[in-house]
């Protein structure tokens, strides 16, 4: 058994994770399921998506699949832009 990695798509408005996927891998195809995944859990795709500067999260099968969509990152070493999703993850870690 190793490790297993989570990818969350959380509405800022309402604080619910519309789009989650699991894999064994932090792949960028883990995020790109799990924003697919909120697509059709919402109807619709994000006006605005907010991530972190991960490798999965700049990659170009993502772009795609953002591409008429607001793209915003975090500062390098600036954890507040992402509090919500980090509070999610502390909580589920305890």
């Amino acid at each position: 058994m190793g490790w297993i990695y989570l990818a969350l798509v959380i509405d800022l408005y309402s604080r619910a994770v519309v789009g989650w996927q699991l894999a064994d891998h932090m792949r960028a195809e883990l995020v790109c399921d799990a924003v697919q995944i909120a697509q059709v859990r919402r109807g619709c795709i994000p006006k605005l998506f907010h991530s972190d500067r991960g490798s999965q999260y700049v990659s170009e099968s993502l772009e795609t699949i953002l591409a008429d969509v607001n793209i915003s990152m975090s500062r390098k070493g600036n954890c507040w832009d992402n509090a919500v999703a980090e509070r999610f993850f502390g909580t589920l870690k305890t």
